[in-house]
């Protein structure tokens, strides 16, 4: 089966009308056979349209990349995935003695290290990496390592790139050049902001409200720390040669053996329990999510910038791929709906919804209620007539950047003891998921929503 590409283009023009996305880059690898597709404009003041090669940022995909890579470490027997950190960077040290001895490599793949992502500014220079590993000497254990799940958006996959630097001897960005983008034939693919070509670049929209629409993000890159987690710039054809890798037992659309076929089965296979299972999927691998379509493994590298947005799913099963490129959003539901018409007009397996609330839940609501947190995130549980409610106190800085109020208050549907749907306020959010969990104490220990992990920090005041 393939799929109705004219049908489709006209679908995603419907759906991002409906968002407010100005537009998407869309990819399908079926069977070895490529398809792409590009609908909408790049920028909403220049009004140019958007093409299959235009470049948009890919946000966190970028770690599956970066996974790629120290898999060929790996491969080439330079390293070891659980070594500890420090036989390959002598210095390493955080607050916690046991961490600095014993976090590996695969703890920062998996995300279950612990550690705060405590790394000061590193600045922009090439020596960036080397700087934030120097400077989490003092960094706290967010949980103890090895404990749970929590996403660490530069932290963990910065500290993998130096390990890169030294065993290669060149900047993290030259690694992939040389390891991954040149052998792979990638031409439409960077890792430095200044080797994007500005005339098939998309940018990055933001959306304040409904009524005004799409607006030119304020912010157009991140900043150089989070390169080896969100840095890379592609199109939907290089991505789908990432996929394409991960899904030939190591092999580029070229020919070119990448990584060995057991490094690949390492990637999938290797997998740690996620607390909340819904917003992405129920485990994380090696720079991969892995998702429960019906049964059927799935596994999935996402992204998102300030204003531009990245999906990736591998259906094994099919021997199928599909990559989205926006510069809006992001929006679960819209990533949802495109797919799903891709998916069935390929006749495979589609998307679960999220979960539908108990409607008889008997829980005891004080055990949930309480504080959870760290830098720039706040969470207040609170019990109220019965039911439980989320009232999350908005940084400052992104409320003004958002224009968003500073504490917003949510309704959290118990659908198990740890698990609760959370539906949105308004038109521009969609609903979401969350786990608060680990009763060791009596009452709940953490509050995991969107990968990431927050701990208590105190009672309700």
């Amino acid at each position: 089966m393939s799929i109705d590409a004219p049908r489709i283009r006209d679908r995603v023009a419907e759906l991002l009308t409906e968002y407010g996305i100005p537009s998407a880059a869309i990819g399908v690898l079926h069977d070895g056979e490529f398809t792409e597709l590009a609908v909408g404009i790049k920028n909403v003041q220049t009004r140019e349209p958007a093409r299959t090669d235009t470049v948009y940022q890919c946000g966190s995909m970028t770690k599956t990349w970066t996974a790629l890579a120290f898999m060929q470490l790996v491969d080439e027997g330079k390293v070891d995935l659980d070594a500890p950190v420090r036989t390959y960077l002598p210095g390493f040290t955080v607050a916690d003695p046991e961490a600095s001895a014993t976090v590996t490599p695969r703890h920062l793949l998996y995300h279950t290290s612990g550690i705060e992502e405590a790394y000061g500014d590193p600045g922009e220079d090439d020596d960036v990496y080397e700087r934030m590993v120097e400077n989490i000497a003092d960094a706290p254990q967010v949980f103890p390592i090895g404990h749970t799940h929590g996403y660490s958006a530069a932290l963990g996959y910065a500290i993998l790139a130096r390990i890169l630097e030294v065993q290669d001897g060149k900047s993290w960005d030259d690694v992939m050049r040389d390891r991954l983008f040149d052998p792979m034939g990638l031409t439409s693919t960077n890792s430095r902001r200044e080797q994007v070509d500005e005339t098939r670049a998309a940018t990055g929209h933001l959306i304040l409200s409904p009524e005004e629409g799409p607006s030119v993000t304020p912010v157009d890159y991140l900043p150089r720390a989070f390169g080896p987690g969100g840095g890379i710039t592609s199109t939907t054809r290089d991505v789908l040669a990432l996929a394409h890798v991960l899904l030939n037992a190591g092999r580029a659309p070229n020919g070119k053996q990448i990584l060995l076929a057991g490094s690949i089965r390492e990637m999938m296979r290797s997998r740690v329990t996620v607390p909340d299972p819904y917003t992405f999927g129920p485990e994380w691998a090696l720079g991969l999510i892995v998702c429960d379509w019906y049964g059927e493994a799935v596994y999935a590298s996402d992204g998102s910038t300030i204003g531009q947005n990245a999906r990736l799913r591998l259906v094994p099963g099919s021997n199928t791929a599909i990559a989205m490129l926006t510069n809006g959003g992001p929006r679960e539901s819209f990533y949802r709906a495109v797919f799903n018409e891709i998916l069935t007009d390929l006749g495979t397996v589609t998307i679960p919804d999220l979960p539908t609330p108990d409607a008889t839940p008997n829980l005891d609501l004080s055990r949930y209620e309480g504080v959870y947190g760290g830098p720039g995130a706040r969470y207040e549980v609170s019990a109220e007539g019965g039911k439980l409610y989320l009232t999350l106190v908005v940084d400052p800085m992104q409320a003004q950047l958002l224009q968003m109020p500073d504490r917003i208050r949510y309704e959290l549907l118990p659908v198990s003891e740890t698990h609760f749907l959370m539906p949105p306020m308004n038109s521009l959010e969609d609903a979401q998921t969350v786990a608060i969990y680990d009763f060791t104490d009596g009452t709940a220990r953490y509050l995991h929503t969107n990968a990431r992990v927050n701990p208590r920090i105190g009672p309700l005041r």
